[in-house]
């Protein structure tokens, strides 16, 4: 899992659209999801559901790109993890290292 353009600012409390770059580096096709794991996140979260059905996906290269609306909820640096993604027919997991650091500034403080 790979981040598209990942934002280097985001604002407190406003939700961020994310794209991420899924590949299969698999011989075999593969049927994925995308989890986004609360318990291993801190000051930030997913708005809406925190995982993506992909699909099947093929193998040796396959990919696909999927969209996750984030929100920051404190401001600061933040890294942005938790990803798994999970094999769907055996139930494979396979965590994904962070994915991107992002600084978030608090609008409010700055007026």
């Amino acid at each position: 899992v790979e981040p598209i353009d990942p934002p280097s600012f985001m604002e407190l409390a406003k939700p961020h659209q994310v794209q991420f770059l899924v590949v299969n580096h698999s011989p075999q096709p593969m049927n994925l999801q995308l989890q986004m794991r609360l318990s291993y996140m801190s000051g930030v979260a997913v708005c809406g559901l925190s995982y993506k059905n992909l699909g099947e996906i093929p193998g040796s290269g396959g990919s696909c790109i999927v969209e996750v609306t984030l929100i920051a909820l404190v401001a600061g640096l933040l890294r942005v993890q938790g990803c798994r993604i999970v094999e769907l027919t055996t139930g494979q997991e396979i965590p994904q290292p962070p994915l991107f650091n992002v600084f978030v500034e608090d609008s409010v403080e700055q007026q």
